[in-house]
């Protein structure tokens, strides 16, 4: 099957940050491999900034280099010969009162319908800071959107004053706070089997799903990120936001359309139904664990406090599970399993539907397998059913689970845009249905100020996990006091 790619309106993009790891590695090749596909016009523009001294032609290097790296074998120096007459730079620091805006200004078309984006791939403290600074110029206003990264904050009251000092420049339709989850294509195709398919849709309930497991395992450690890690921990880093939108996805009702706030009203609602984890409950409902040495694949790595550059002890945990419950018509009684850690076992993010058993087994002891639907986000994004039928052979009836299997790779035979290029190309659309509003940061928010609470008042430390493990044995334990294991399933 080919892929058509529909091309976007000329626009303005300027990256703030620009010269840092994200733009590096994710949103310079995103803007490149849309051009490929021609979805960017030549009279579109790409401005970088950052308080680095460099020229256009400097950063061009930079962003070859980056692109080229992304690219692989796919790499088409003549596209980019085209592609790098987009590209400009400009020396600003954004914070100061003297910062050099009228440059930027001069690289921007003066077209009010004609589309501007500013990506903010800052430090989140500078949010508010650089959205002041863009309205006192005149930036903010005609067709003008600003894309925030996460994480909103690090608690409520902090998302609370980002959210209404960006809110105090920038109307919410013109604010795009983006999740690269929500733009991978088996977390778009979650709605579509969902509610594309008369098959699945009234089995989505608690009549027929014994309960959901949502994994985002790393096998990577710090990777330079200790001293922003350390103050944020796995809780902050990945539950907050792309877990718990996994969550919603997977949880909400269908909307009436797919406009904009019909969907995120509907995610809404299931992250105001989570019930709170407070006290008690978090002993009984969550474990938290923190990496120790161990081996990865078939190297030595260090543990967690060995990665720090401080020499201090640590609290702060690089894994987390939780048995969390939504309290509505469709979920109760029915447990969601969250888990993510880093220097894990292997790389994987699935969701994982287990469905309930039959009610009676027809076939013996052991062949009353339930039916398992696998929606695995990476490293190799596809969809896999399994169903029960009978193993070949003579000797007795024997059942067997396999998998109904849809792959991307062999089912799509060219390459398909990548998370961050369907947002960007989103943002520049105006497709706002895939960001987060407002209102739905700040009630994943609540829910997770909550946990951290009982966490902080128990006073108890992470439970150590070797590196290269599926985590703490505590986590197993947990699910298995439920009679549930956690799916490890290649």
């Amino acid at each position: 099957m080919m892929a058509k790619f529909i091309p976007v309106d000329p626009f303005d993009i300027v990256i703030f940050g620009g010269t840092g790891d994200l733009s590096r590695r994710k949103l310079l090749p995103a803007l490149y491999h849309r051009w490929l596909d021609g979805q960017i016009p030549a009279s579109s523009c790409v401005v970088g900034t950052a308080r680095s001294e460099m020229t256009s032609e400097e950063y061009r290097a930079m962003a070859k280099e980056a692109c080229k790296t992304a690219s692989g074998d796919s790499w088409d120096a003549n596209a980019w010969g085209k592609f790098e007459k987009l590209i400009h730079y400009v020396s600003i620091d954004a914070t100061a009162g003297d910062a050099d805006w009228k440059t930027l200004k001069s690289h921007l078309t003066e077209d009010p319908a004609r589309p501007c984006v500013f990506y903010l791939a800052t430090s989140p403290r500078l949010y508010v800071d650089i959205c002041e600074a863009l309205g006192t110029v005149g930036l903010s206003s005609g067709n003008t959107r600003v894309v925030l990264e996460k994480p909103i904050g690090t608690d409520l009251e902090s998302a609370r004053a980002i959210n209404d000092g960006v809110g105090a420049v920038f109307a919410e339709r013109q604010v795009f706070r983006i999740d690269h989850y929500l733009g991978k294509e088996t977390v778009q195709n979650l709605m579509v089997l969902r509610f594309g398919n008369m098959l699945f849709e009234p089995l989505w309930s608690r009549n027929y799903i014994d309960h959901v497991q949502i994994t985002v395992a790393e096998n990577l450690g710090l990777e330079g990120r200790a001293d922003y890690y350390d103050k944020s921990g796995a809780l902050r880093d990945m539950v907050q936001n792309h877990l718990l939108q996994l969550l919603c996805l997977t949880a909400m009702e269908a909307p009436n359309h797919l406009d904009d706030d019909d969907v995120r009203t509907e995610k809404i609602k299931v992250l105001n139904a989570l019930v709170p984890i407070t006290g008690d409950a978090a002993k009984r409902q969550t474990v938290r664990g923190q990496y120790k040495a161990g081996v990865q694949g078939d190297k030595p790595v260090k543990g967690y406090l060995d990665e720090l550059s401080s020499d201090e002890e640590s609290s702060t945990e690089t894994f987390v599970a939780i048995k969390a419950q939504i309290d509505n018509w469709r979920w109760a009684g029915v447990p969601f399993y969250l888990r993510t850690g880093k220097r894990m076992a292997h790389r994987h993010s699935d969701i994982v539907i287990n469905f309930k058993h039959v009610p009676h087994s027809l076939f013996g002891e052991g062949n009353d397998i339930a039916n398992r639907l696998v929606i695995r986000l990476q490293p190799d994004e596809g969809v896999r059913l399994f169903v029960q039928i009978k193993e070949p052979g003579p000797g007795g009836l024997r059942v067997k689970s396999l998998p109904l299997n849809l792959s991307y790779a062999e089912s799509f035979t060219v390459r398909y845009p990548d998370a961050y290029e369907r947002l960007l190309m989103d943002v520049v659309r105006g497709n706002l249905s895939l960001f987060m509003r407002k209102d739905e940061v700040e009630a994943a928010w609540r829910w997770v100020d909550g946990l951290i609470e009982a966490w902080e008042a128990s006073g108890e430390k992470p439970e150590a996990y070797a590196a290269g493990t599926d985590g703490p044995l505590a986590a197993a334990m947990m699910m298995d006091r439920d009679g549930r294991k956690w799916w490890e399933g290649s």
